[in-house]
């Protein structure tokens, strides 16, 4: 069983993956409280459905793209044969994980987006590190900034682990708290590798992140 918070077919806002259709599943539950959260909703006790439902309703909507999220996902203890039976079925799988929780149990084909909390989130020092020895080239990990402190924090920790080598690394501003431009400037100016990453639904649709 999967304790589900909402399930909607959207536009991929983030990621390498941002502009394509995409079928997402947003599971309940979550360790961490961030202070620029736009899914604190999905905190809250959500709908028991069986692996065999989610997996039928993805299926319906006739969507390559698919985007496990939370909430923290793998805080649930299913999600491995949900994330298998939609890998087995030729979907490109999502998985959007906050770091907390040891990512290799996930199947090989997904791809792991994996959060790295910088100090302003408010949830610094909560990455697991041992993930770092479990990412692959088509996975990606996701910084997401809300003052130059974090810049420099993340520059830094992208290059004490050579992140850039392992994976995909992608610095987003944090909505209405850093200005997109002035992270495109400071990254102008640093080159570290990181690659800029805007959340894309929310110039389509603002601040109402549900279901979107």
């Amino acid at each position: 069983m999967l304790t589900v918070c909402e399930l909607f077919t959207s536009i991929q806002g983030e990621s390498t993956f941002a502009g394509e259709v995409c079928a997402f599943v947003r599971l309940s539950g979550c360790n961490l409280a961030c202070s620029y959260c736009d899914s604190a909703y999905a905190r809250e006790p959500g709908t028991p459905e069986s692996v065999d439902a989610v997996y039928d309703w993805v299926r319906s909507q006739r969507s390559r793209l698919v985007e496990i999220t939370g909430g923290e996902p793998l805080l649930q203890k299913d999600i491995e044969d949900l994330a298998c039976r939609l890998c087995d079925d030729g979907h490109t799988v999502l998985i959007e994980t906050n770091g907390t929780v040891d990512i290799s149990r996930l199947p090989e084909p997904c791809v792991r987006v994996v959060d790295v909390k910088c100090p302003g989130s408010g949830a610094g020092g909560s990455f697991r590190m041992n993930n770092l020895n479990e990412l692959r080239p088509h996975d990606e990990c996701k910084f997401v900034l809300s003052d130059r402190a974090d810049f420099d924090w993340a520059r830094e920790f992208v290059a004490r682990h050579r992140l850039t080598a392992k994976c995909t690394v992608i610095f987003s501003p944090a909505w209405s708290l850093l200005s997109p431009k002035d992270l495109a400037e400071w990254m102008l100016a640093d080159n570290s590798g990181a690659r800029l990453g805007l959340q894309l639904q929310k110039y389509l649709w603002g601040d109402a992140a549900r279901g979107r």
